[in-house]
């Protein structure tokens, strides 16, 4: 519960920093096996808090009675669990001693979210390390390590609070005590690391800074329409939807907007299939004069059948259409059914007809000579996506979206949260247009601007830096969590050598 205060919409962040705290507290003096049931009752505490939001949408837009969405709801948060039942049983069964127990935290519990991260298409939703989105200081290190290096220092933070804690009230680890001198120089240690990243944020801060400066810029207007998911695929208010945002974007033309970014399937049909509105976003396109970046479904014809995408269209100030982006990471049961043929019974979430195809990591989208990457709806919460994206040669990115899925929940603002470290770990600005909001722009330090509320109306312009270069993440990218999970998996091949010794 601690960690789920920590993000958004409560948003203390501070008590990520102890959240794991009654954990240590709790497996101290556990079997591997117990260890695990505990990190698994805490994991599930935790993840149902902070992903409840799930009963929401499956609800209003899945249309599941509560019976079906409260117990997808829990198999989402009972598999999430197991991460921190993971680290919990290998903290417990391998370290013996509190110093190993306390070298082991950070690493670990890196490894462990890495493997969340990346494991059956993977789900970084809210790591620890996102909590910090807002401490501008800190969160610079997302451009060596990605959120990772953060959450490597949260969990050293609660180690280092657990020795001393553990000292101060004589408490054992696996029957040993924590002495003074594990206690005094776990603490300097802890501290040199937070030294470190702010010392190294505040210098990226003003290197940043200076060169963003120094760079191209373009005037960029983020469209949220603010269109009622209810009412959204209806064909009666089609027009009026069109209508809506095409007079929005004539308005920010007028105000000296550069680029309009309209959000995920802003267009209610599929791009060129239905010729109509196709021609009524063109024209008017062509009417308000500047490129327009506009989410829609799209569908392509493949002998009798037809492949379907959710795209992302970049069209220019003369009507025609410069490129394509087809979404990447689809979301599994909304846009896609994984195992559809065991499971038939489970009710996809979106409205459209047919089943989604992936399209290539890493495409970029150039008008006027300005290179766009694009990412659509939760696309924004993997790093690697929008990393391919700078380094196609993206100045940058563009996050699509449409958030009306979750209502007045904390997920919107949970889902704007991850968006700060990619413009950190890839140093480029980044537009957020959002339909029902949270829509906004996000600098190349993770400073976020002229944010919007949910369920209005908005048009809001910022000028955006157009930054080139490399940036250790984007050479390397997750070099720094799979170290960790190597180093740990080491750790534990060697402690059970000499055990069984």
């Amino acid at each position: 519960m601690l960690l789920t205060a920590a993000f958004p919409k409560i948003g203390l962040e501070w008590l990520v920093w102890i959240g794991l705290l009654p954990l240590l507290l709790a497996i101290r003096d556990q079997s591997p096996g117990a260890a695990f049931r505990l990190g698994f009752i805490a994991g599930l505490a935790h993840c149902l808090t902070l992903v409840y939001w799930v009963v929401h949408t499956m609800r209003t837009y899945g249309h599941l009675p509560l019976y079906l969405a409260v117990p997808a709801l829990f198999l989402l948060a009972a598999y999430m669990a197991l991460y921190p039942a993971l680290f919990s049983a290998v903290l417990a069964g391998a370290c013996r001693h509190p110093g190993a127990a306390w070298a082991m935290i950070p690493f670990l519990w890196t490894g462990v979210e890495y493997l969340r991260a990346t494991l059956f298409t993977g789900f970084p939703w809210e790591l620890l390390g996102h909590s910090q989105f807002a401490r501008i200081g800190l969160i610079q290190i997302a451009d060596l390590t990605g959120p990772y290096g953060l959450s490597f220092l949260i969990a050293l933070a609660n180690g280092t609070a657990m020795l001393c804690l553990f000292y101060g009230q004589g408490l054992l680890w696996r029957d040993r005590p924590v002495t003074k001198r594990w206690a005094i120089s776990a603490v300097p240690v802890f501290g040199a690391c937070l030294a470190a990243t702010l010392i190294y944020g505040h210098l990226r801060i003003g290197a940043v800074d200076g060169a963003a400066a120094a760079a191209d810029t373009l005037r960029v207007a983020a469209i949220q329409g603010n269109i009622p998911q209810e009412i959204k695929w209806d064909k009666a208010h089609r027009r009026k939807t069109v209508t809506s945002y095409l007079s929005m974007t004539e308005k920010a033309a007028q105000a000296g907007a550069e680029l309009a970014v309209w959000p995920e399937t802003a267009t209610p049909f599929h791009f060129f299939h239905h010729q109509t509105y196709t021609r009524m976003v063109l024209e008017g396109v062509r009417a308000a004069g500047i490129p327009v970046l506009t989410g829609s479904p799209y569908a392509e014809r493949d002998g009798e059948d037809y492949r379907f995408f959710n795209s992302a269209f970049l069209i220019l100030p003369d009507g025609t259409v410069a490129a394509r982006y087809d979404k990447v990471h689809l979301v599994p049961y909304g846009e896609y059914v994984p195992l559809q043929r065991w499971m038939p019974f489970i009710r996809k979430l979106v409205e459209q007809v047919g089943d989604f195809e992936a399209g290539e990591a890493g495409q970029v989208l150039a008008a006027n000579g300005h290179r766009l990457g694009v990412l659509i709806c939760y696309e924004i919460i993997f790093p690697e996506l929008a990393r391919a994206a700078a380094n196609s040669g993206a100045r940058l990115l563009a996050n699509v979206t449409n958030d009306a899925w979750y209502g007045r929940t904390a997920a919107p603002y949970q889902h704007f949260s991850m968006a700060v470290f990619r413009a950190v770990e890839n140093r480029r600005a980044l537009v957020r247009a959002a339909n029902t909001g949270i829509s906004g722009f996000i600098d190349p330090v993770g400073r976020a601007a002229g944010t919007t509320p949910l369920f209005a109306a908005a048009t809001t312009i910022r000028e955006m830096p157009l930054m080139d270069g490399k940036t250790v993440y984007m050479a390397w990218g997750n070099f720094f969590p799979l170290g960790c999970l190597i180093a740990s998996a080491i750790f534990c091949a060697i402690t059970l050598f000499f055990r069984r010794r």
